[in-house]
């Protein structure tokens, strides 16, 4: 790498002439780079919008897998913001030593995103296969642990359903959540813990609910991080054929 960046005399230096194809390969840089970088800062932003969003019912999850590949996908988004400006540096300049390090950190980078993607999608299924299970076990936690309770409160009035099968889930653990209660216009709870009905309470269960909210977030994150990994496949394309036509 030293030699790479010091020693001009074997063309590995910087502010040699290029031909027309070497002029276009430059701006083709530049275009994927700016690509990359609006790539970056889309899953930077649907990262932190699935686990703000997902937040609420965290507690409900039973592992943290999703959340973990999320954070993956979120750190390495926005290094890739970062390193996009480099690209460009390196492209503008005609410096080899800095085309060289962009491609070998780009391909870091490209690795860590495709399995945060990967893993991101095939943990949305080991969080449905988990939450079910948990959803259960915390019923009887309601009202005695804050942190269950808020989870349940939440997930019930955002989700709009109430238990985690049926409504009925819940007599068998103590009375309704006024949670449960359908909300009326005025921001009002209609009367359903004491004489429950189809009118006055959610009638869909939460498992079914939170697993597809689950599922549709990790759904566009996954693959915004796979088609951002797609784009660095031509960063680092363009790199290497910029670097080789540097004088």
């Amino acid at each position: 790498m030293e030699g790479v960046c010091s020693n001009k005399s074997n063309k590995m230096g910087s502010g040699g002439r290029m031909d027309s194809c070497g002029q276009c390969m430059k701006y083709s840089m530049f275009g994927v780079n700016f690509l990359i970088f609006l790539g970056g800062a889309i899953v930077f932003g649907l990262g932190l919008w699935t686990l703000i969003d997902q937040n609420f019912a965290s507690e409900l999850f039973g592992t943290n897998l999703f959340t973990g590949a999320v954070w993956v996908l979120v750190i390495t988004a926005g290094i890739t913001c970062i390193l996009s400006f480099f690209g460009c540096m390196g492209a503008a300049k005609e410096v080899k030593c800095m085309l060289l390090t962009y491609f070998i950190i780009l391909f870091l980078i490209f690795v860590t995103m495709l399995i945060g993607g990967i893993l991101g999608y095939v943990f949305r299924e080991k969080v449905v296969q988990t939450m079910r299970q948990e959803m259960h076990s915390s019923l009887r936690l309601y009202g005695n642990r804050k942190t269950v309770t808020d989870a349940w409160d939440h997930t019930q009035r955002r989700l709009r359903c109430c238990g985690v099968e049926f409504y009925r889930d819940w007599t068998l653990h103590g009375r309704i959540p006024e949670s449960c209660c359908q909300e009326t216009f005025g921001g009002q709870r209609k009367p359903c813990v004491e004489s429950p009905t189809p009118a006055n309470i959610y009638n869909k269960g939460c498992y079914n609910v939170t697993a597809t909210f689950i599922q549709d977030h990790a759904a566009i994150v996954g693959g915004a991080g796979i088609g951002v990994a797609i784009l660095m496949i031509f960063g680092m394309i363009f790199s290497c054929a910029l670097f080789k036509m540097i004088e």
